[in-house]
């Protein structure tokens, strides 16, 4: 099996980041042209409020610099150690999955009883993905 798969995960998450950078500046753009927020807020974030729809994918946008960073780290720790099965892609791929709903949930409607669950799957996949990798290389070593 190529040791280098799980790159394809990685680089999806990558992808998902780039699409909510994206919402970002054209919800930011569409509140300074609709007078919701004056271009001035955006120089050092006061003198006003950033508005709900603009303030969802920032902080959304924040979020997948936090915990997706345990999840690079157990990719590149997986390649590494020459742990890249069929188990350990699958839950990248779920991690992924899992990424992208809750920023379809959170960006859209922002239901958080869904948010949540969603949002706990993720991390189950992710605990997953460590203790696999984990376990390979107690077990290999």
């Amino acid at each position: 099996m190529n040791n280098y798969q799980l790159v394809y995960p990685m680089f999806a998450l990558v992808l998902l980041t780039m699409v909510v950078l994206t919402t970002l500046f054209r919800r930011r753009v569409r509140a300074v042209r609709q007078g919701n927020v004056s271009i001035g807020y955006f120089g050092i974030f006061q003198g006003g409020s950033e508005p709900e729809e603009s303030a969802k994918a920032a902080r959304h946008f924040s979020n997948l610099f936090e915990a997706p960073t345990l999840f690079y780290a157990a990719c590149l720790a997986a390649m590494l150690t020459h742990d890249v099965g069929i188990a350990v892609q699958g839950l990248a791929w779920a991690y992924v999955a899992a990424r992208v709903v809750h920023a379809i949930i959170h960006l859209g409607g922002n239901r958080i009883g869904h948010r949540m669950r969603i949002y706990f799957v993720g991390w189950l996949a992710l605990t997953a993905l460590w203790i696999q990798v984990v376990a390979h290389v107690a077990l290999n070593t």
